[in-house]
């Protein structure tokens, strides 16, 4: 028997609502499997491996595979047609710079002379040391020559970069003296100290402060990575127990640091990017760099920034997803969990996540479901992300907004249906 035309086939699985191009490779996969009645099927797999929204209920706020801090902005596809100021200044009429809108805001928040944004706190390191060190020595500690995500570790990168890495102290115990030895011994460009997010060193421990390698004399380049912008944390009137001894960078550069690097995308709870924070003359130099333009972000990325950054400076914690999710009680959590009329509710424990606050727990609460039903609730549309601990699925709503409750337990029923 003769197959389908592709191109019928394609327009029989309109509904769907994928553009003709993609209704056309489904069409083709199903006819080349030698069952053109999976069009349709072929086509919803194709459907769902695009980006699209998910449900998050794993407890964890800041998932690097759900895209790590939510933002609370509308795509605007549709709307009507806005350019933006991005290189363009308003009082003169003549070309301006990307770097002069979010990068003010920054500053004034983290207490800083000058900020930069880069597309990821990598490239924020990376342009640091290039601009900064380039063939001449960079001390680190050998307590925080760490990997960050993806297998990059920090000897790559600076390999990369150009600069020497000046291994100093040992694994556990590393003093100023030792960062003091180096910079008279070697050609030491910068101290660089790196803050252990995503990980915790612990017993028979010792770390110079920056304090205490300010008054070395080469700049000290601090990466937070994590990105508190203010231990104080004002926008929630006061700081929660789960962030005890999480340092922040306006507390860092206040030490004596000459600049501090961190993600937006962390506890910023902003887009993704890599923030540099410090003095303007250093600042400058990283500007003029070349790989600045290899690593400079986008109008969305900045846009995005501000809107957070503004937030911030209004104290208004409401607008910043992550802090919103992070700052609702327990108690709360449980009223809703019973609310949902379906599974067992329990007492669960959230975290940070993305690298952050290793081993800090936020008290949470959800529903749990015997067996494991991660499959059928990521068959939801839109796919509910669970976390399954010992052939229990755990439904965490500390990461679920309010607004799909009744979607999260519509996706609960019919996972237990089937």
């Amino acid at each position: 028997m003769r197959p389908p035309s592709v191109n019928d086939l394609a327009l029989s699985i309109a509904d769907v609502g994928l553009p003709h191009p993609l209704l056309v490779i489904a069409a083709r996969a199903a006819v080349a499997a030698g069952d053109p009645d999976s069009a349709a099927s072929e086509a919803h797999r194709l459907r769902r491996s695009l980006l699209g929204p998910a449900i998050n209920a794993t407890g964890v706020l800041l998932h690097t595979n759900l895209g790590r801090a939510p933002l609370g902005l509308e795509a605007g596809v549709g709307g009507p047609v806005r350019f933006s100021n991005l290189e363009f200044a308003l009082a003169s009429g003549r070309r301006g710079s990307r770097t002069t809108h979010a990068s003010l805001l920054l500053a004034t928040l983290t207490g800083a002379e000058a900020a930069l944004v880069v597309n990821n706190c990598a490239a924020a390191v990376t342009l640091v040391l290039a601009a900064l060190a380039r063939d001449r020595g960079v001390a680190v500690s050998r307590g925080e020559l760490v990997e960050i995500g993806g297998g990059f570790r920090v000897p790559e990168v600076m390999e990369q970069s150009g600069a020497r890495l000046v291994e100093v102290g040992t694994t556990n115990r590393t003093r100023a003296a030792d960062y003091r030895a180096a910079a008279e011994r070697d050609d030491v460009a910068l101290l660089l100290k790196v803050h252990p997010s995503n990980y915790r060193i612990t017993g028979f421990t010792e770390e110079a402060s920056v304090a205490d390698l300010a008054a070395i004399g080469p700049p000290v380049v601090s990466d937070l990575g994590s990105g508190l912008l203010d231990e104080r944390c004002d926008w929630l009137g006061q700081r929660p127990d789960w962030l005890a001894g999480e340092p922040g960078a306006r507390q860092t550069l206040a030490a004596g640091a000459a600049l501090v690097t961190f993600s937006g995308d962390k506890l910023m709870g902003g887009p993704q990017a890599g923030i540099i924070c410090g003095r303007a003359d250093l600042i400058a130099a990283c500007a003029a760099h070349p790989l600045m333009r290899a690593f400079r972000p986008g109008s969305l990325v900045l846009d995005a920034l501000q809107s957070v950054a503004l937030a911030y400076l209004r104290r208004d914690a409401d607008a910043i997803p992550f802090w919103r999710m992070a700052k609702v009680p327990a108690e709360e959590l449980a009223q809703r969990a019973d609310a949902l009329g379906v599974g067992r509710p329990s007492r669960t424990t959230a975290l940070a996540g993305a690298g952050s606050l290793p081993g800090q727990e936020i008290p949470s609460a959800g529903v749990e479901l015997d067996g494991d039903y991660a499959a059928a609730l990521r068959a939801f549309d839109p796919p509910v992300i669970a976390r399954v601990n010992e052939q229990t699925t755990v439904i965490d709503l500390r990461t679920v907004d309010p607004a799909d409750d009744t979607v999260v337990a519509a996706a609960i029923r019919r996972a237990l249906s089937e």
